[in-house]
């Protein structure tokens, strides 16, 4: 299977032969399974709220049981009451949700899978910067006529490039060997290089 290959201009440079692993099939379930584990992972947990057990309040009986025309009533706790504790509300837990080595691995296949097919795949020869220059990024990402969507550079960048990138709103920088099937699928646009494909080809080996 090839694909154009862009340069930093915009202009069609030639072909690439991309690896077979562009070509999987796409589980929508799976996809799902994972990019809600991969949120789910993002969580903290640190939710909380009060059970009467945990409000600060008096344990007295606030009026005598009859005689005052009020309904009983036994604690201010009570969460029939304003301030009271709440029933069932959130406590903190660990939302870590584990996924298998080839569930990862499958679920990468199949989302660069799913935006190849999209066509939402460019390949570009290089992404290099001499300057940590947001006006750079701008310009390669007008030339490469991607303006105004959610993009992704799947690349081998470096510290310039990073920061370089960081000031322009929905543009992405992950290295690809910390790419995930959760933020390929996130963007419109997915910018990658031959160089950071040849290193995606290891790192789905080694899982």
């Amino acid at each position: 299977m090839e694909t154009i290959v862009y340069n930093a201009k915009g202009q069609e440079k030639g072909k690439i032969e991309l690896p077979a692993f562009f070509n999987t099939e796409v589980s929508n379930a799976l996809l799902h399974e994972i990019t809600t584990a991969y949120l789910n992972n993002q969580r903290s947990g640190t939710h909380k709220t009060k059970t009467r057990g945990e409000v600060s309040f008096s344990g007295a009986k606030p009026w005598k049981q009859k005689g005052t025309g009020n309904a009983r009533a036994g604690q201010k706790n009570s969460p029939l009451w304003r301030k009271g504790g709440i029933i069932f509300g959130p406590q903190p837990r660990d939302y870590y949700t584990k996924i298998s080595k080839q569930k990862k691995r499958l679920s990468l296949n199949m989302a660069f899978s799913a935006q190849l097919q999209n066509g939402n795949i460019i390949v570009v020869d290089s992404v290099k910067i001499e300057e940590a220059k947001t006006k750079k990024i701008a310009e390669l990402v007008k030339n490469l006529k991607v303006e105004g969507k959610k993009v992704v550079f799947a690349v081998n960048a470096d510290s310039v490039f990073k920061l370089a990138a960081r000031n322009i709103k929905n543009v992405v920088v992950e290295n690809i060997k910390n790419i995930n099937a959760y933020q390929i699928l996130w963007a419109d646009k997915l910018i990658i290089t031959p160089e950071a494909i040849e290193s995606i080809k290891e790192k789905q080996s080694s899982l």
